[in-house]
């Protein structure tokens, strides 16, 4: 089939769920999944505070280096508390001098002699995996470290990494199917990432549970230009190895091999990028964004991490530009569209039929 009509994109709030829709902003977020809250070297023992899922945190760490996150509000006047101090271990608010340990248990409270057994603020499960430090917004008692996404390139010493942040005005959903749309790769990045020859290039879908996995070889072309400079391959023909992935709702990861076949003598004939992409939403219609570019060779060269964070920030950018915009459309334009989608948008409707089943399970819907 070339062609594919969804479904109107009608608010949750004014329908039930659907079998065989598709998520997009309207869609609830899914909570039981670990996000990443912030990066450990943004925890620290000044308390900072971040928007999650809709839910406004305070981040810190424990004297003995433990990250901690409860929410940024007291329980008592919603005074927050990422507006308060650290004495050791023990969060004051800044209002009522109210304290709080790292579980968020009140501990003592100035105006009364015994600390009422309500007086608690929520705490959330933290897993630190360096460089990450990833949160459980969702039942508690389904919080299970195992099902932390593994990104251990991210920390290998055989591996050198660039990375960058951004906040956007759009959602995860539309950063996910931008990210499983290679096509657009030529015109939205020309001369960095994609080339005409790999948005021709045939590619294969799969599946393995939730997980969508885009596989693309193109073989006998130039590399872009953001492979061709670090492995110092520009206009030479050689074979392009990729794998994208929509991980989880909050991880994309794509893999990139570089094949030279015909290396001159003590030339590498293989040249490896990991690209790690993490979101959290702020709420439905903004996230945290975070980048990495991560390669296994010429790990010393200055130049080649230079070049790899400034081509990566731009086209990075780009896409948040062009995500921007869009929401901007969708949210201001008040004539009802229906978008069209077309064969090799596959990859993405099936991640966005992946979230709505999974939010729609979380609300208890049998689909």
């Amino acid at each position: 089939m070339d062609m594919l009509v969804e479904h109107p994109r009608i608010p949750l709030g004014e329908k039930e769920f659907e079998a065989g829709s598709f998520a997009d902003h309207t869609t609830p977020l899914i909570r039981n999944c670990w996000y990443v809250a912030a990066l450990g070297g943004e925890v620290s023992r000044e308390i900072i505070s971040r928007r999650l899922l809709g839910v406004d945190i305070a981040l810190y760490r424990t004297e003995a280096g433990a990250p901690v996150a409860v929410r940024n509000r007291c329980p008592h006047r919603s005074f927050p508390l990422a507006k308060g101090r650290l004495v050791g271990d023990t969060l004051i608010c800044g209002y009522h001098g109210m304290q709080f340990d790292p579980s968020g248990r009140c501990v003592s409270m100035p105006s009364m002699p015994i600390v009422p057994t309500n007086a608690q603020v929520r705490s959330f499960d933290l897993v630190e995996r360096a460089p990450l430090i990833w949160i459980w917004m969702g039942d508690p008692n389904k919080a299970d470290e195992s099902l932390v996404p593994d990104t251990p390139w991210l920390n290998d010493e055989n591996w050198k990494s660039v990375s960058g942040q951004f906040f956007l005005n759009s959602d995860y959903v539309s950063m996910h199917e931008n990210l499983l749309d290679q096509t657009h790769f030529p015109f939205l990045h020309p001369g960095v990432i994609g080339t005409p020859e790999y948005a021709r290039s045939k590619l294969k879908i799969r599946r393995e549970g939730e997980v969508v996995i885009i596989d693309r070889l193109l073989k006998n072309s130039p590399p872009p230009g953001v492979y061709a400079m670090p492995t110092g391959l520009t206009g030479k023909p050689v074979d392009r190895h990729s794998e994208a992935r929509f991980q989880s709702p909050a991880l994309h990861v794509a893999f990139a091999k570089i094949v030279n076949p015909t290396p001159p003598p003590g030339a590498l004939t293989e040249y490896c990028f990991n690209i790690t992409h993490i979101f959290t939403p702020e709420n439905n219609e903004s996230i945290h964004y975070w980048w990495f570019n991560s390669r296994n060779f010429d790990l010393q060269n200055k130049a080649s991490d230079e070049f790899l964070h400034a081509a990566s920030d731009k086209a990075y950018l780009e896409d948040v530009d062009a995500l921007e915009w869009i929401m901007d459309v969708v949210r201001k334009d008040t004539e009802k569209q229906f978008d069209l989608n077309f064969a090799p948008d596959k990859p993405g409707l099936l991640m966005r039929r992946a979230l709505y089943d999974r939010a729609a399970a979380e609300a208890g819907y049998e689909l």
